[in-house]
């Protein structure tokens, strides 16, 4: 995080301390520095680790129990399974430009309505979900089908890597599958 991020304490009792503010803080005050754009950093009172990860998956964990959650359990299982995989380095980053591309593309379409609607965001706000409602079905399969060309991209690209292997390492790279056949 930059030099200038806000320090957030955690303490031995799971209590987390907002150096700035000189108060304790919960997990929803973490979540609206996150929405606000806000720099900070969680550190471990005692040994100096870095938490702030840990922290936001707690928070991300408290708003999937909160109602509607974003995560599917195929997609929470898919993601585990990418760990101590040979792509888990790649997956994060390619996790994370796919949100980037879709910030940005959900930043247009707010500049474009505000173009559109003027600064009267309650108007706005009211056609956004209108048009949601009656497109939102379409987005998704959208979505999806993106999602799906993603996902078999990326399995080609494993796939030529696994291949690749095998002509350097001949000897060495057994595929899964055989290893399974020699069992």
């Amino acid at each position: 995080m930059a030099a200038q991020s806000r320090l957030i304490k955690k303490y031995p009792n799971r209590r987390l301390y907002d150096t700035r503010t000189s108060t304790y803080i919960t997990l929803a005050d973490i979540k609206q520095l996150v929405l606000a754009h806000e720099n900070f950093q969680v550190v471990d009172a005692k040994s100096g680790d870095d938490l702030t990860r840990a922290i936001l998956l707690q928070v991300i964990l408290e708003e999937e129990a909160g109602g509607a959650p974003m995560f599917s359990a195929e997609l929470l299982s898919q993601m585990i399974r990418f760990y101590g995989n040979a792509m888990q380095g790649m997956m994060g980053g390619y996790i994370e430009n796919n949100i980037k591309s879709f910030t940005e593309v959900q930043a247009k379409l707010k500049e474009q309505a505000k173009t559109l609607y003027g600064e009267d965001t309650s108007d706005s706000q009211d056609l956004w979900a209108q048009f949601l409602k009656f497109q939102g079905p379409a987005m998704q399969h959208m979505m999806g089908t993106y999602v799906e060309q993603s996902q078999k991209m990326f399995q080609q690209m494993q796939d030529t890597m696994q291949e690749q292997t095998r002509k350097i390492f001949p000897g060495i790279y057994v595929k899964p599958e055989e290893k399974a056949e020699k069992k």
